[in-house]
């Protein structure tokens, strides 16, 4: 039997869509003794998709007992770092137990995605060991739409399942150490 080229993409393809997509239990998730706020940044580039992973955190984050939950919605993903620091620089007394970001940015024809999602990385990444306080990233770089969309969807499978679930263990882990 020769080597089918075609059908070895498809079905590589097909795996890789299925392995990308994991389910995180969050049934055994540490209780959080006394929430603090969580920031919620989202671009309003692609509404329907950060919306979904915005919701879809804030339920999670809910049921751990967090009511203190702000959420602004910024120009696009490139100003997430800089609405970042200054919420933690703002915030004197440490109320914010974590930022959670959310945005899409969608590969074109030019080096606008490769910058754009070079840029927000790092410098949430920067935000996060200035300020020591977990920082998490659900900024969706795709080169596709339905990627982003796949990934929103009101599923088990929810990127913002994910969002929550880092904030969360990173909290009680942070706070099991004395931080």
């Amino acid at each position: 039997m020769a080597f089918d080229r075609e059908r070895f993409a498809a079905r590589r393809l097909l795996t890789c869509r299925f392995v990308l997509k994991t389910i995180v239990d969050i049934s055994a998730f540490p209780a959080i003794d006394h929430p603090g706020r969580i920031a919620i940044l989202k671009s309003k580039w692609y509404p329907e998709v950060v919306d979904s992973l915005s919701s879809t955190c804030v339920e999670v984050l809910r049921q751990y007992g967090y009511t203190k939950i702000d959420v602004h919605t910024l120009p696009g993903s490139l100003e997430l770092p800089l609405a970042a620091r200054d919420l933690l620089a703002e915030d004197v007394n440490k109320e914010i137990d974590a930022i959670i970001c959310f945005g899409v940015i969608v590969k074109g024809e030019t080096l606008h995605f490769e910058m754009i999602s070079n840029e927000c990385m790092r410098g949430l990444g920067e935000v996060m060991h200035e300020f020591r306080r977990p920082v998490v990233i659900e900024v969706l770089p795709v080169f596709e739409l339905a990627h982003a969309q796949a990934r929103a969807a009101d599923d088990e499978f929810n990127k913002g399942i994910e969002a929550a679930a880092a904030a969360i263990e990173m909290i009680a882990w942070r706070r099991s150490i004395g931080c």
